[in-house]
């Protein structure tokens, strides 16, 4: 299936191997969920995406020129999670000179985006074009690349216009969430692009977009710029003008560069681990890791039962600390008193669970380490399952539902929705350390269930081998204290445990799509082997160069 935009897209370089060999390989061979190599390791939520990171670091690239091609592969054959229509945030850390840092890819607010323009704030901000943010995905690639990368600019691109162009077979799983979210699809303007006669395309057979190969190539050729000054902002504009969205030429003029931050940090027993500061979720992962400092014996093991309560407390206790304590980033570095991070204050939450017990989001993620020791996690969105559902016709990406993510009801909010603010977000790409060297990096996706996943690889790190540690089962425990787990490969007297300290159960399938991706690149220090890990609860791989 294609977009029947095949006659404008001669234009599009082509190269490697053709949709045919692409295809039967796909099905030949089963995604690759752990790999080692000494020369560079990527691990994404798609084997394809993977290959591209791959590809570049064979052609001489860094862990930044990889990240960003397996990013751009992962808008085009994971479009229901990110795109160039989103936004993305990365931690990343440079060999030489050694530094670490938060790289804050936020979108923004329009300019047009004010209360009074919502008729039906809860529909409009949910999908549709009035959904959308200014898209900051390609300005954030930009500035990494320029900043920090070794390949050009047009190089990276490369992976993405050609899976584009000619296509990949769909999974079981991509099929399974476009049919899911056909109604909404079917409502907005992306259906053409991703229904074949309005139905979603069935497992194996080959998804082409030549529209968005043609646009890739566009940007490829002519720069991050054309995007938003150039001929597709031109179309951008008349779509959303025509549609009654709210992205015009000035916000787009406006490029929402992003900006980098210090990482929040804390400590992974003998570890240094760095995360994502605000708006990004970090605070949450330090903290619950905080308090798991703090508990010991059957308490901190989540495979029994009374580890199962502790940690759907845990869970629950630091989104709800997450909640009630909101910054904006541009303040935060200056808040002296950082109460949630602290270890104090994870001691008395430790002790206070102890008496208590006695008595749709939406993300992809990819992590890359390589030879020389530079590392990125990179987690990127577009919001919600397939975002706003609207693409213009010309163009052949999915915009973001961002506004969903503003606070519409306190001004005081820092994520109150008013022009040029930025959303809210649950991300936290993390690298942890042994000494002065990077160790993990690792991040998934899963909205709320991002901090959640990454805590309990960690605490199964301790004792287990990186791909045991992922493919482990999970919960997760809502602000209201309903408490998901894969019912199935948990012990079946946990759940009774949990409803007798006043948990609500759901049962979810094992591997469940709701439970997080986890990424992960694990460095051995005394062999220097690297070792990635893609989950199997979604269609990633694993892989790293062998030349």
């Amino acid at each position: 299936m294609s977009d029947g935009s095949g006659d404008r897209a001669g234009a599009v370089r082509r190269g490697g191997r053709r949709t045919a060999r692409r295809a039967q390989a796909e099905r030949d061979v089963e995604p690759q969920r752990i790999a080692v190599s000494r020369k560079g390791m990527v691990s994404t939520q798609h084997h394809w995406a993977t290959r591209a990171g791959v590809r570049m670091l064979e052609e001489g690239g860094n862990a930044v020129d990889a990240a960003v091609a397996a990013a751009l592969a992962l808008g085009v054959c994971e479009p229901a999670a990110s795109g160039i229509g989103g936004q993305a945030m990365m931690l990343v850390h440079l060999a030489e000179p050694r530094r670490t840092f938060a790289l804050d890819g936020s979108s923004r607010a329009p300019y047009r985006a004010v209360s009074e323009v919502f008729s039906d704030r809860r529909s409009e901000v949910r999908r549709g074009y009035r959904a959308a943010t200014v898209p900051s995905t390609l300005a954030t690639y930009h500035y990494v690349l320029s900043s920090y990368g070794r390949l050009g600019w047009s190089t990276v691109f490369e992976p993405a216009v050609e899976l584009a162009q000619d296509g990949y077979p769909v999974s079981t799983l991509q099929h399974a969430l476009t049919r899911r979210e056909r109604r909404r699809l079917l409502e907005g303007t992306a259906a053409p692009f991703f229904l074949d006669e309005g139905r979603a395309l069935r497992p194996g057979r080959t998804f082409r977009q030549p529209t968005l190969a043609v646009t890739l190539d566009r940007i490829a050729r002519q720069g991050m710029e054309e995007f938003y000054l150039g001929e597709t902002a031109e179309m951008i504009h008349r779509d959303m003008e025509a549609n009654d969205g709210l992205i015009r030429k000035d916000d787009l003029a406006q490029i929402p560069h992003p900006i980098e931050r210090r990482p929040l940090t804390g400590r992974f027993d003998a570890g240094r681990l760095f995360t994502m500061p605000p708006p990004g979720a970090g605070r949450t992962l330090v903290e619950m890791l905080n308090v798991y400092q703090n508990l010991s014996g059957r308490a901190a093991d989540p495979d029994t039962p009374l580890g199962a309560v502790f940690l759907a407390e845990t869970i629950r206790r630091a989104s709800l600390d997450r909640q009630d304590r909101p910054y904006d980033p541009n303040f935060y570095s200056q808040v002296s008193s950082r109460e949630m991070v602290g270890t104090e204050y994870a001691k008395r939450v430790a002790r206070q669970m102890a008496r208590r017990i006695q008595s749709h989001g939406e993300t992809t993620h990819l992590c890359v380490m390589d030879e020389a020791g530079n590392v990125v996690a990179l987690t990127q969105s577009i919001e919600n399952v397939y975002g706003s559902c609207c693409a213009t016709p010309g163009l052949g990406f999915l915009y973001n539902n961002y506004m969903n993510a503003f606070e519409f009801s306190d001004p005081s909010h820092p994520y109150y929705m008013r022009p040029n603010a930025v959303p809210w977000a649950s991300v936290a790409p993390t690298v942890i350390f042994r000494g002065r060297k990077p160790w993990i990096a690792i991040g998934s996706p899963g909205s709320e269930r991002i901090a959640p996943s990454i805590l309990q690889v960690l605490l199964r790190m301790r004792h287990s081998s990186p791909f045991a540690a992922v493919e482990a089962p999970r919960i997760h425990c809502s602000l209201d204290g309903k408490v998901s787990l894969e019912a199935s490969r948990i012990r079946d007297d946990v759940p009774s445990r949990l409803l007798r300290h006043g948990f609500e159960v759901v049962r979810r399938e094992a591997f469940s799509f709701y439970m997080g991706c986890v990424q992960m690149v694990v460095r051995d220090h005394g062999s220097g082997l690297l070792t990635g890990v893609a989950d199997p609860r979604r269609d990633g791989a694993a892989g790293g160069p062998t030349r």
